[in-house]
């Protein structure tokens, strides 16, 4: 089959690799659409030990099953892998599972390729009047359904329903979308792009600012720099909540001194469980995540162009989607 393969620090190669085959329990996925991710950009530009050279990237995917008593299905696929047995999983939370693995990560080869191997119970199923390429957001979008989630429910019940977003990239967005839906109506993201910035309000109809002012009952880091951190540190309100998705830097940027002197929340958030993943894929559905059309597609083949846009900022959509030739 075919596949992008990175080969080393800002290295991809368009180029034909062995077809994966489908252990016991599993089931061959041929790709149709595969996303982008802030990860997969991390891995690129070699900043990732956990992904080394040479390995397929990608674990944003939708595609149809081949082979088997449900050959044909179109299916989103939650890349998540976890041990089924851990105090975690038996919980229902599966994304702190010690064992847990991910598509993208040795040994697991990832999605930037024409097939895929998955796990029965990592796929839902896509309705037939659902694009596919629009399915593959649901990986995405389950990140931050699972951290709106964990945000709203610590909000003092006497604080109001605002937040602020920092980042205006497809964990942003998705945030933004996932909090409104969650009843958050106003939401503001801040993102230092112009483009982005007139993309997410003409296309998705989300406010858009370049720089954040006042003081918010929740602010969002969906970025990850020491640098947004402090943008954060600063403008959460006084006893109101910090929610942490962005993986850019490891350290740095919190004022701890007056998130302690100000009773503020701080809280990491990481993926998503099985269920967060099932209700954000029927919230995609049923239309309550919005039309979902802020993305750009492009061929597998042409994906070492997109990674070099999307890290030149020449890419005004929040996601690019790569579909296999």
């Amino acid at each position: 089959m075919k596949a992008l393969v990175y080969t080393g620090p800002e290295a991809l190669e368009f180029r034909d690799v062995a077809d994966p085959v489908a252990e016991p329990g599993q089931v061959l996925i041929r790709i149709d659409s595969s996303g982008i991710c802030g990860s997969d950009m991390h891995a690129f530009l070699g900043h990732d030990a956990r992904r080394p050279a040479p390995l397929i990237l990608g674990h944003e995917a939708a595609g149809v099953i081949t082979g088997g008593s449900r050959d044909g299905d179109r299916v989103t696929i939650n890349p998540l892998v976890n041990c089924g047995t851990c105090p975690a999983c038996l919980t229902g939370r599966e994304n702190l599972c010690p064992e847990r693995k991910i598509i993208s990560m040795p040994p697991r080869e990832g999605a930037f390729a024409q097939y895929v191997t998955m796990r029965e119970e990592n796929l839902v199923t896509v309705p037939d009047d659902f694009p596919l390429e629009k399915a593959a957001l649901a990986e995405p979008m389950a990140v931050s359904w699972h951290s709106a989630k964990l945000g709203l429910a610590a909000l003092h019940p006497g604080d109001e329903r605002r937040a602020l977003v920092i980042g205006g990239g497809a964990i942003g967005l998705a945030a933004a979308l996932a909090l409104r839906a969650m009843g958050c109506e106003d939401v503001t993201i801040v993102e230092p792009n112009p483009t982005r910035r007139t993309y997410l309000e003409q296309q998705c109809g989300i406010a858009a600012v370049s720089q954040g002012a006042g003081l918010w009952p929740m602010v969002v880091d969906a970025v990850g720099y020491a640098a947004t951190r402090a943008v954060a540190s600063e403008l959460t309100a006084p006893g109101a909540v910090i929610v942490h998705i962005g993986l850019g830097e490891d350290s740095g940027g919190l004022d701890v001194r007056r998130m302690t002197l100000q009773e503020i929340t701080f809280i990491g958030t990481y993926t998503y469980t099985a269920q967060d993943f099932r209700d954000t894929a029927q919230a995609m559905f049923d239309g309550r995540l919005g039309a979902l059309d802020w993305i750009e597609q492009r061929s597998l083949s042409d994906g070492a162009a997109a990674f070099e846009d999307i890290r030149a900022g020449r890419v005004a959509a929040p996601k690019i989607v790569l579909k296999p030739n």
